[in-house]
Formats: structure tokens, sequence, C-alpha cells
């Protein structure tokens, strides 16, 4: 089992990778002057301490964000994520991990617009307080993301990056992926879907995957980033990955050149890999 709450894990391997896309994702739909809008389904607190309170009781900062911090070497892309973190550590101390809602802001225009949601109520708050002085380019929710496609989808400028990435603490959240997907889809069939999922000995997880290229689409996406061999226990997570329907022709080349970085310096035994394929009509 996953025993999740988000300040625990703030700035892993899995953070990495999510974020990292997230970026990416934001930074191509920028390129046209039309505004869009990102839509989080699960957006967690939005900022992160990493020196206090839970992120120090397992510290998984140190094997993710941790590793890529002091490195001079970056490819572009992934140094583009990494300065974003940097703009919230003016003192070039790796003290504050900023979540999905705060990476997200960083890449928006004046004319694009930001729809949080987040169910756990003490996250909520903490949101609240972290993007009180955003006025009215980000919406917060107090709600579960899963319900929220139906009243955003189709989102009035006809261009959304919609982020669904669940703690996937109990079972029902591999079926409500699948069941989100596929109301969205029917809504809004030419919007971009990252989701993201852990890589864990559970069969839910394992077979996630081949479910969501089953989905009514023609064009995906589909990376993973594996840090270490399962353990012999089955307990615990040991990568995770990310799949983007209508994704930008550019992702899958960036990727080739990306992934290979991350597991080399994400790594941590024999057992790390990448898994990068795609489909598109």
């Amino acid at each position: 089992m996953l025993s999740y709450r988000h300040a625990f894990h703030a700035g892993n391997h899995a953070d990495v990778l999510k974020h990292f896309l997230l970026v990416q994702l934001s930074r191509y739909l920028g390129q046209k002057d039309k505004p869009f809008w990102i839509i989080d389904t699960h957006a967690g607190a939005g900022l992160y301490e990493l020196d206090t309170g839970y992120a120090t009781k397992l510290k998984e900062y140190e094997s993710g964000i941790g590793k890529l911090w002091a490195r001079h070497d970056l490819p572009a892309e992934l140094a583009d994520y990494v300065d974003l973190v940097r703009a919230c550590n003016p003192d070039d101390s790796l003290r504050f991990y900023p979540g999905s809602p705060w990476l997200a802001k960083q890449t928006l225009r004046p004319q694009d617009r930001l729809r949080l949601y987040e169910l756990h109520s003490s996250d909520s708050q903490i949101l609240q307080e972290n993007f009180s002085t955003h006025g009215r380019q980000v919406s917060i929710t107090a709600a579960n993301g899963f319900d929220a496609l139906k009243a955003l989808l189709p989102p009035p400028p006809r261009r959304a990056l919609v982020l669904i990435d669940p703690p996937y603490e109990t079972r029902d959240d591999y079926p409500n992926v699948i069941a989100a997907l596929n109301e969205g889809l029917a809504r809004f069939a030419t919007g971009t879907y990252a989701v993201w999922y852990p890589q864990l000995s559970r069969p839910e997880a394992q077979q996630l995957p081949d479910k969501l290229k089953r989905l009514p689409i023609k064009n995906w996406l589909h990376v993973a980033l594996t840090v270490h061999t399962p353990s012999p226990d089955g307990f615990g997570m040991h990568g995770s990955g990310m799949f983007v329907i209508n994704p930008p022709w550019t992702l899958y080349k960036t990727l080739t050149e990306t992934m290979p970085y991350l597991v080399r310096v994400l790594g941590q035994d024999g057992g790390a890999g990448f898994t990068l394929e795609q489909e598109m009509a």
C-alpha cells in the first residue's frame, strides 16, 4: 500500500518526473498566443518546506530534486524545471519545494488561467494561503478533482492541460482515473491530459498504463522512470510514470534526450531504467 500525504514525499523522484513534464507541457501550450487553462485535479498544498515538518521524516527530496540541485550538466529542458525550483529558494539553499500548482503558475501568461482542486481540508486551506495574492487568475476549490472535469470541460478558450495525479491511497483511485478520462474526453477530446501514476507491486498500478492505452484516443505518450529494483516484500514505490493524451509532437524527442540522464543521476541500483513509448495518428 502507498501511504500518502504529499509533504512526506515532496521533491522525490516521482515529483521530478511529474513536474518536469508539467513544465514542458505548459511551455508548449504557451507557444501560441491564444490563452489556455491548467486544471489540477489533486493540487495538494502548493508549496512544501523541506527542512521542517513532514518532509524531514523521510527526506525523499535528497534522492530526487536534491540530486539535481548542484549539477551543472543538466539538459536544457530539465534545467528549466530546476530553475523554477530555484526561484522559490532565493538564498540558493534547497529549503522549499514547489508543488504542481506553484510550478504551473510560474509558466502562465496573464491571459492564462489555473484551476486547482484539493479535497483534503488541511492541504486545501494551506493552498488557499499560498495563493492568496494571485487574484482571479488562480481559482481554488475544496473538492474532489475527479468531479471537476464535468463542470470545467470544455474550457472557454478550448485549450487546456488537465493534470490528474491522485494519491492512489485506495484501489478506487485507479478506476476513478479511467472514468474521469472517459468523461473528460467525451466533453473535450482535443485537450491535453497528463496522468501520473506510481510504480508499485500491486496489480492495479501495473495494469493502469495498458488500460489508459485502451481509451478512445489516437495520440498518446507514456514515460516511466524506475529508480530501483522493487523490494522483495512488495512494499513502497520503485518508480512512477506519466501518461499524456494529445502530447506535443516535440515531447518524445525531448524525453529521449532527458530520460537516460535521469536514470543515471536518480537511479539507485541496477534495476533503474526508463520506458518511453508513443502512438501518434
